[in-house]
């Protein structure tokens, strides 16, 4: 058994036994996000507090028709 497998599973035992699918996918969603974030960490992958307040102060005031995502790139 592959050790992703493994771990889903132990995450899931720890939920209570009346969870739903939805609560499930939600655990697994967040844990996986928040592994990524560690390994961003660990790469260095990270802005300062005052990047961070600059990016979200410019996406605040944008009205988000102005950039394009980054899924829906022009081909």
């Amino acid at each position: 058994m592959s050790q992703a497998k493994k771990h889903a599973i132990s995450l899931i035992r720890k939920l209570p036994d009346d969870c739903t699918l939805e609560d499930i996918r939600y655990q697994l969603y967040v844990h996986e996000r928040i592994q990524a974030g560690l390994k961003a960490l660990a790469e260095g992958r990270t802005v300062s507090l005052e990047e961070a307040e600059r990016r979200m102060d410019t996406w605040l005031k944008s009205d988000g028709r102005n950039r394009r995502s980054r899924t829906s790139k022009k081909r």
